[in-house]
């Protein structure tokens, strides 16, 4: 099935939080607020990096990327999250390229690295690793990796952006 992956455009915004409800719905470790998350998220200008995939124009599925900051300082990193693809085409591979864009356009824009919370057996396909140096607090550490986009070193408790709070 072929799909694009492109930036969100203004009317791709209803569809995004339709396709995060619907792919969170179904997701083992969920808090609800993905689609949340991601509207306040876009109303305070930190979406850095807001992918679609699109089939036949329709999207279905999407990645943010915002800032975060390690022990309170902006160093260049950012966190991915929320990506979600909507339920009936999960498996084919539309999470994995979304995920490899917005990690490209990241890099093309200077990030110096990037964090997830996320499944430690899906995001090392990516070069996420877990990093003792790089810590959030609260969740096993396991599920916490980070990823230099330039090869350089981070240390530092990580902080997400205050519209991960939305509920």
């Amino acid at each position: 099935m072929p799909y694009e992956i492109r930036l969100e455009r203004p009317d791709d915004v209803a569809v995004i939080g339709k396709v995060t409800t619907a792919a969170f719905a179904v997701a083992e470790h969920s808090s609800g607020t993905e689609a949340a998350i991601v509207v306040a998220l876009r109303a305070a200008g930190a979406l850095t990096v807001s992918l679609v995939a699109a089939v036949d124009g329709e999207v279905v599925g999407h990645v943010a990327f915002s800032p975060v900051t390690l022990d309170g300082a902006d160093l260049g990193w950012y966190g991915l999250g929320p990506v979600s693809v909507r339920p009936d085409l999960h498996g084919r591979g539309i999470g994995a390229a979304l995920i490899r864009a917005g990690l490209e356009r990241l890099g093309a824009l200077g990030a110096k690295g990037c964090v997830v919370l996320g499944d430690p057996a899906y995001y090392p396909r990516f070069g996420f690793r877990q990093d003792p140096a790089i810590q959030y607090e609260g969740v096993p550490p396991e599920y916490f990796m980070a990823l230099s986009l330039d090869g350089s070193k981070a240390a530092g408790q990580v902080a997400y952006h205050s519209g991960f709070a939305a509920t």
